[in-house]
């Protein structure tokens, strides 16, 4: 017999198998003797009371073994006969893209600016030693993209696009714990998500689809209203054909020509892609996105706070998580990427910037805890908050000059925040109750962010539209969550790269540009993700069109 379970039990009892097949047993009537076997199919933490508990969803399997697998596995046929399909970027768009296409029979030809995901930690270990920054292999570009060491978080709310669960279990087939098919705020972690990317895409290579590494697209081959290629231009030292795929060792770089529809993944930060298609008349308008600071606090206090305990986590519970959110001035002031026992990173792309992200590792272990802080900001704001330093006119100027509005105003504040920091990637940094109050603060505390902190009064030189709404914010977070507004934490500037600043306009049947067909602008870069896992389900979607459109092109199923 086979049954599933609601259950509601104190932490130690979740976390000792033991304990639960007991609890369950007793609680349900049953001699736990014939409970064979007990999976945990959905795990959530409720710390709203004093006392926690922890809300379990189990299968007992009663008298009788398993016999189904813990995740459904994916089928990838041998595709080196099929027809060809470019997807350009290897993050969570491009490589769902990539993976799904192999279902449907289609061979993929990806197509990365970066490195593949271990030859990129070299140039992330650079960043703190030399504080300076490869504008091609950084936490942004190369394989996996922004995704794969920024936590690997693995919640969503956007459920009605496509399947999460489908890829909750792709990853589980490429190596990711189970544990991420139950857990309510699923994360791979930091240390972990490299090799299962890397068996991704080992996935791809051996169902008979090519990856090319350091492989930058420098323009769309388009032939009347289509899109029938793109032109590529390889970095001198791109790897071996053993990891791109691509034929030859890559050593003297050059040009490469692809042909075949076109799925453009880019991510959010490829800015020299929008002016492209900014230039290229492209369609292409300008999206809102939400600007601030990472802010760290220790995670002992959080966990203090969120626990509503003195000692913290204890033996038995993870490092605790927050989600602020509330609205000052009619923008939302809220928390984002929240990451437990983590780290601050240097996020920038480009030199003369200064950038800042979160990650964590597996165990979430560290000794601090960080999120975003960020204000929502629309294109509208632009003009009427005079947010815009140079003569771009978001309302007034060209359609390039409109729909890359704010994409400039992310490129000014990440300047104004490298200056601010000694024109290295040294964050400049202020203590949280010290901002809220105007303060300068005359030290920092130690931090996680390798490069070095600065202090620098945000209050004073951030935009006064994101930091009269963050301190706002902050002061109905501290009612809330009492101990959390303090001058133990510190914020960290600057947070701007929350979501893509442009759209690439897309049909909402098709996928396909509204101008171009055979091409399918995809995933956070092109305006339609928003995290890891929307980023994949988009992926698929886009994967799924090409297919439909490539089959109504040519009348054959392919």
């Amino acid at each position: 017999m086979i049954k599933e379970y609601q259950i509601r039990v104190q932490p130690h009892v979740a976390a000792n198998e033991r304990a639960l097949r007991e609890y369950v047993a007793e609680t349900e009537g049953f001699d736990v003797r014939t409970l064979t076997a007990l999976r945990i199919l959905r795990r959530s933490i409720d710390a709203r009371q004093r006392t926690i508990f922890v809300n379990l969803k189990v299968r007992a399997y009663i008298n009788e073994q398993p016999h189904d697998d813990e995740y459904q596995r994916v089928h990838y046929p041998d595709v080196s006969e099929g027809r060809q399909v470019i997807v350009v970027g290897a993050g969570p768009g491009g490589l769902f893209a990539a993976l799904r296409l192999i279902e449907l029979g289609l061979r993929p030809i990806v197509v990365e600016r970066g490195k593949d995901v271990h030859e990129r930690k070299r140039d992330l270990a650079q960043i703190a030693r030399t504080q300076q920054v490869d504008s091609e292999s950084n936490y942004c570009f190369g394989e996996g993209g922004a995704g794969a060491y920024s936590d690997g978080k693995l919640y969503t709310r956007s459920k009605k696009r496509g399947s999460t669960e489908k890829i909750l279990n792709v990853f589980c087939q490429h190596g990711a714990s189970t544990n991420i098919l139950a857990d309510a705020h699923p994360h791979i972690g930091t240390d972990k998500l490299p090799r299962v990317i890397e068996n991704m895409r080992q996935t791809i290579l051996r169902a008979g689809g090519e990856v090319h590494f350091q492989t930058r697209m420098t323009q769309l081959l388009i032939e009347g209203r289509r899109v029938v290629g793109c032109l590529c231009e390889e970095r001198v030292g791109c790897d071996t054909v053993a990891t791109c795929g691509n034929g030859k060792d890559g050593k003297d770089g050059g040009m490469l020509e692809l042909r075949g529809p076109v799925i453009l993944a880019t991510g959010h930060s490829a800015r020299d892609v929008y002016r492209y298609l900014a230039d290229a008349g492209i369609e292409i308008e300008a999206k809102g996105i939400a600007v601030g600071v990472r802010l760290e606090h220790p995670a002992q206090l959080i966990d203090q706070i969120q626990y509503h305990s003195p000692k913290g986590r204890g033996r038995y519970l993870p490092a605790a998580e927050y989600s602020f959110v509330t609205q000052v001035d009619g923008r939302g002031v809220y928390s984002f990427c929240m990451c437990p026992g983590g780290f601050v990173i240097p996020a920038a792309t480009d030199k003369e910037q200064i950038v800042v992200n979160g990650m964590s590792p597996s165990n979430r272990g560290g000794q601090w805890s960080n999120s975003g802080m960020v204000v929502e900001l629309r294109p509208e704001d632009l003009m009427s908050e005079g947010l815009l330093q140079d003569t771009t006119q978001p309302t007034t100027g060209s359609a390039a000059e409109r729909a890359l509005a704010v994409m400039h105003f992310q490129e000014q504040l990440e300047r104004t925040c490298w200056q601010q920091g000694n024109r290295r990637q040294t964050a400049p940094a202020q203590r949280m109750a010290d901002f809220v109050n105007g303060r300068l603060s005359y030290d920092l505390p130690k931090s996680s962010y390798a490069p070095g902190l600065l202090s620098s009064p945000l209050h004073f030189w951030m935009p006064q539209f994101v930091s009269r709404r963050l301190q706002e914010g902050f002061r109905v977070f501290g009612r809330q969550s009492h101990g959390f507004l303090t001058n133990e934490a510190v914020m960290i500037g600057v947070e701007t790269r929350t979501s893509s600043p442009v759209r690439i306009v897309r049909d909402a049947e098709t996928l396909m540009h509204v101008r171009l067909e055979g091409l399918f602008p995809c995933g956070e870069g092109a305006g339609y993700a928003g995290g890891i896992v929307s980023a994949g389900v988009d992926g698929e979607r886009c994967a799924e069109m090409c297919a439909a459109w490539l089959q109504s092109a040519t009348g054959t199923k392919e």
